[in-house]
């Protein structure tokens, strides 16, 4: 590697980019790295030769290495290793109190970059996301067989990223087939699981602690969820005692999911969710003035690309500012962000700026990240990616 970005690697960060590297060529005038196939293990040096660590190349992506480990002895990446880190991954969930659902494996926060494990009670959906890690994907199913026996294991490895790294999208079993539509428990609501066709692994299990954030202040109160997707904030709110719950999504396979989820839980009389184009909703409701108790904003990102900040930014400060101006004096806003190129710092002032303009004053009651069973490493930004924050809103 070259020399500026030593101490970056060794503070911890697993990406080593193809520029950050020092070119080698051989005897036939191209670069060694050039030659040598995709998902290779190589070991990683320091400038002056000091071993880093060893990890996955791929000439192919913008991350040319992904260091999976930094033992001295330089141990071996084979079958063995894949158990033991799911194992430990295990054995930290558990010790977190998550044993029905979770996220088994979050990527570089445990010290597999590339690799994505959901846990739904017996299932478990795998997205590696990496050449070498795609590599290992038998192992890693055997390993999953070995520690949980589970009654399935489905990829949903149909991302674009993939193709960054020089790998087709695909899903499919790598169990024996099973009913993908299945059913979890979360903080005691019951809800509908699609693995094989839902967003991402088929269900958003980062902001599960959260849910139950909401629990006191929707107790007998008129709810607004807008971005709704299946309705799990919604169903949340009218299970904490709700009087009312209206969700709106521009999703109608979504909606359809979440009057389903409604129902699934004897709620669908609280619950009403329709199909609509939340800002277009937020923005004529506010001129009918109408108003609740509990407005619940939960976007999909804005952005994917740092050029596109700005944009994402005017989106988030629009719906908070339309959210703001149709809550009742003295209640809440419940909102939320994924967009892990947006910072907390940035969020909060946008939120404060929504606030100035919208001309309410906000007092916060709760500022949080996401579940813990998606672990945050300090120093790697993709890691610290949600927000959630829960604010009083009074008007001057």
């Amino acid at each position: 590697m070259k020399r500026k970005i030593a101490l970056r690697i060794a503070n911890g960060h697993p990406w080593v980019y193809g520029n950050e590297i020092e070119k080698m060529v051989g005897e036939n005038g191209k670069t060694v790295e050039s030659q040598i196939d995709p998902g290779t293990i190589v070991d990683v040096h320091y400038f002056d030769n000091k071993y880093a660590g060893r990890g996955f190349y791929n000439h192919q992506s913008q991350i040319a290495v992904r260091i999976v480990s930094r033992n001295r002895d330089r141990e071996d990446i084979n079958a063995q290793f894949f158990h033991n880190r799911i194992l430990k991954a295990w054995q930290y969930r558990q010790k977190l109190g998550y044993a029905e659902n979770c996220r088994l494996i979050f990527g570089e926060a445990d010290y597999l970059p590339g690799l994505i494990i959901d846990k739904f009670n017996d299932y478990f959906v795998i997205q590696s996301l990496s050449f070498g890690m795609d590599l290992w994907k038998n192992a890693i199913v055997e390993a999953l067989q070995n520690i949980f026996s589970p009654k399935g294991i489905y990829e949903r490895n149909d991302v674009p990223v993939r193709e960054l790294e020089g790998m087709k999208q695909q899903k499919g079993f790598l169990s024996a087939p099973f009913d993908t539509n299945i059913i979890i428990n979360e903080n005691g609501v019951k809800f509908n699981v699609d693995i094989e066709n839902g967003q991402k692994t088929g269900y958003f299990l980062d902001q599960q602690d959260n849910r139950r954030a909401i629990n006191n202040i929707v107790k007998d109160a008129d709810v607004l969820g807008a971005f709704t997707y299946t309705g799990t904030f919604e169903i949340h709110a009218a299970h904490y005692g709700a009087k009312s719950v209206y969700g709106i999504d521009i999703s109608e396979q979504a909606v359809a999911q979440a009057n389903k989820n409604a129902a699934l839980n004897g709620l669908d009389s609280i619950c009403k969710f329709e199909a609509m184009n939340a800002f277009d909703a937020l923005k004529q409701w506010d001129k009918e003035e109408k108003l609740y108790d509990v407005v619940m904003l939960d976007p999909p990102a804005f952005t994917k690309s740092r050029e596109s900040i700005d944009k994402a930014v005017i989106g988030y400060k629009e719906i908070n500012l339309r959210g703001m101006k149709l809550i009742k004096d003295g209640g809440f806003l419940v909102t939320s962000s994924c967009t892990n190129l947006v910072s907390p710092e940035l969020f909060l002032h946008t939120i404060e700026s929504a606030a100035r303009d919208a001309k309410k004053r906000i007092r916060q009651v709760t500022f949080k990240a996401q579940a813990s069973d998606h672990p945050i490493i300090w120093g790697m930004e993709n890691t610290n990616y949600l927000k959630f924050l829960i604010v009083e809103v009074t008007n001057r």
